[in-house]
This record gives C-alpha cells, structure tokens and sequence, in this order.
C-alpha cells in the first residue's frame, strides 16, 4: 500500500511511475476524497465539542437541583443526530480511500528499465551452459510418463486438467529436492518455518492477493479461508502489527509448501506437464529488513535462490524485469529462468522481489530503529525455489538417449538412487 502523504507531496512522481507500468490511475479523485475526509473529521471534532460543552451545563444543572432546559435537550440531541450521519460519511470516504489504495501497485524502484512487457525485460548475465545432445532432447512429460513417474491422465481424472499424480522414483525425487532446499537455504542462516495452507482475508490483503486478485485464488467461502498461492502470505504475516527492533534484523526464513493458483488467463500457454499446475510445490525464501538495507538484502536473496541451481548444475539466467511485467506488489523484480532442454528455451523458476515497506504498510509491520523512531520495514521474497519446475529441469537436462535419467549429484543422498531407468 502506498502512502497517501507520499502521494500528495508526490503526486506527478506517482502518476507517472504508473504510467510507467502501462496503468492511468486518477489519484486526483484519491486526494479529492481525501480533502473531503478532512474536512468532515474538522466538522465532526468541532460537533463533538459542542455536544460536550452543552452536556457539561446539564451536568451543572443536576448538580445544582434545577431541571435541564427542554430546549437545551434537543439540542444535544440533535447534535448527536448530525455527528452520526457525519461519521457514516467519513467512514463512506475512508472506504473509499482505503479501496484505492489497496488496489494501487507499488512503485517502481528507479532503477527498473520502463517497458510495456517481458520483452523490454533486462538479462543480467547467464549462469551455466545448456548441455549439448547428440539426440533430440525430449519433453520432461514425456520423459515423466515413459519412465513411470509422472501421471497426468490420473491427475485429470481425479481433479481436472493442470495436475499431476507422482509415482514410484517421482515420489522421491520431489521430497528430494525440497529436503535439499531446505537444508541448503538454513545453512545460509534462513529460519524453517510450516505455516498453515489456509489464511484468512486479512492475511491475504496484507501481502497482496486481495483485493485486486481474488478470481485468482482459490477460496473456501463457508468458512472464509483462502488456499495460499505461496508460503509467502503465512510467512510475512507472522509479523502483522507486530514493532521489530531493528537489532533483531534482518530476519530471514525459509518454507515449504503446497501452492494453490487458478492461473486463470494462461490457457494454452505452458499448461503442459509441471509448468503451470492448480497446485505444486515451493520453498520460499522471506526477508524482513531495515529500509536502508534492502536493495543490498535483495541482491543476496538473488544469489541465495540461484546458489541451489548452481549445485544442481542446472543452467540458468537472471532477468531484471520491466515495470510492465513487475507483480502489483513488486518495486523491483529479477527472474531466474531455468533452462529447458526439451523446450530448448529459458523458463521462470524463481521471482525475487523487493517489496519495499509495500506489504509492511499494508500488514502494519514496523521497525523500532535505535533512534526510537518507528518506521515500516521492508519485505522481501523469492521462490528458493519452485519443486516442480526444478523437477522439470533436472529430467530435461539429465535426460540420457536410452531414455533413462541421471539424478545430480547433490541430490542423491537424499534419493539414494543414481539414476531412473526406464521400466
């Protein structure tokens, strides 16, 4: 959530950093609202204390024995009358005001190159070379199928298209690379957390997804609760209200879960095999840090999430993404994209994202810095990264021409098994 003071004292830096993400928003109309607010809170305050200067002299007369004036009764009556339609207004506006608000996108970090999409996206640098076969490299639903691990007819059956049943080594290979994120991600000094799957509003509203997103999630209306997209909504909430002394940061952790996304709008795009299921698995990485340090901390978290690619030996790229193809929360964005051999192109497997005091201010997370002033900290997150692409990856890029599929290295202590044969 953007702060309403910023934007006032800012109003042409903020129009145009919309602009800049392809968006025309009328915050003319939000500082209008806004006027209006203070004017009624004025009138409001004023009412109140004539209400209670007139209250005070029935307190004069009761002490003295003398009956209160009838006509100094109505008064007060209707005073309280008008000081009620009036809060009904200002709570109206501060609806209003608070609805804007939460549907406004961060601003863009100034240095985000302008663009309207991910083809003004920026490549970083590359990291590892695609392996060269002297075969043609197969799809890893392919490979999954013919090797008995991945089962996608089930999946359909038993839920509907975008799901996947795992089977036999596939079983092992997926607990695999979480146990190996999760070990890899702690010795770099992140935090385990297992937060719940189901969030309430609140929790949702504080890190994003709502208001703005809501056909995107999937929501179980008797009881009010919402399947997290990513573990980064249980994880940033734990600190909601909550004052942080700046001593204690940053703070970093890091979650498994199972994801939940409608990924409605992408039909027909990557909805083949792991890419874009209903629900996969991820760790993600959260940080809560000092303002000042975030941009240094989110360079880290870019490192931290690509470190478990490098010891998958699994080539990738860093992107820095454009403001048209930034996320609503997002001030400043890189991609790493994993490559895939079948495809024989570069794929999203981790966002790492620097939110700012975006969420903080939305969530009311706050740091109390050594000067004892309080201010909103900076979050920020990345996918450390995502299971089922990275399982993807490995039977793309590990894909021998007997149809079989190496496991890497630094995972087979956890699979105990070197490779998957075909049956």
């Amino acid at each position: 959530m953007l702060d309403i003071k910023f934007i006032r004292e800012n109003v042409k830096e903020a129009k145009q950093a919309m602009l800049n993400r392809n968006i025309d928003i009328n915050f003319d109309r939000l500082l209008s609202w806004d006027d209006e607010r203070k004017i009624l809170a004025a009138k409001i305050e004023q009412l109140r204390l004539k209400r209670n200067t007139e209250s005070e002299k029935i307190g004069r007369y009761k002490i003295e024995g003398k009956e209160p004036l009838s006509g100094l009764l109505l008064e007060i009556n209707e005073l309280r009358n008008k000081i009620q339609e009036q809060e009904k207004q200002l709570l109206t506006i501060e609806n209003l005001i608070n609805d804007f608000l939460l549907r406004t996108p961060n601003i863009p970090d100034k240095s985000v190159p302008v663009g309207r999409d991910n083809r003004d996206n920026k490549i970083i640098r590359f990291v590892g070379k695609p392996k060269k076969f002297s075969f043609q490299p197969k799809y890893h639903w392919q490979i999954g199928e013919q090797l008995d691990i991945l089962d996608f007819t089930t999946a359909s059956k038993i839920s509907g298209p975008r799901f996947t049943v795992l089977k036999n080594e596939g079983c092992a290979l997926e607990r695999a690379i979480i146990t190996f994120f999760l070990d890899t991600h702690k010795s770099k000094g992140y935090k385990e957390i297992m937060a719940p799957y189901l969030v309430n509003q609140a929790s949702m509203t504080g890190t994003g997804q709502l208001p703005k997103f809501g056909e995107e999630v999937f929501k179980c209306t008797n009881d009010e609760l919402y399947l997290i997209p990513t573990a980064e909504v249980s994880v940033t909430n734990i600190y909601r209200d909550n004052v942080l002394e700046e001593s204690v940061l940053p703070k970093k952790y890091v979650s498994y879960s199972a994801c939940f996304r409608r990924e409605s709008g992408t039909y027909g795009k990557d909805t083949k095999g792991l890419i874009r299921n209903h629900q996969f698995n991820k760790v993600e990485l959260v940080k809560f840090v000092e303002p000042n340090a975030s941009n240094e901390e989110l360079e880290s978290l870019v490192t931290d999430a690509g470190n478990v690619l490098e010891l998958l030996e699994l080539p990738y790229r860093i992107m820095l993404l454009s403001t048209g193809d930034m996320s609503f929360t997002s001030s400043k964005t890189y991609d790493l994209e994993v490559w895939l051999a079948g495809d024989g192109t570069y794929r999203e497997i981790s966002s790492c994202s620097n939110f700012k005091d975006f969420q903080a201010r939305r969530m009311n997370i706050k740091v109390k810095l050594k000067n004892q002033k309080k201010n909103f900290l900076h979050t920020l997150n990345a996918s450390g990264v995502a299971v089922g692409r990275t399982f993807a990856a490995i039977l793309e890029n590990y894909q021998r021409e007997d149809g079989s599929v190496l496991i890497p290295e630094a995972l087979r202590k956890y699979t105990r098994f070197d490779v998957i044969k075909p049956k």
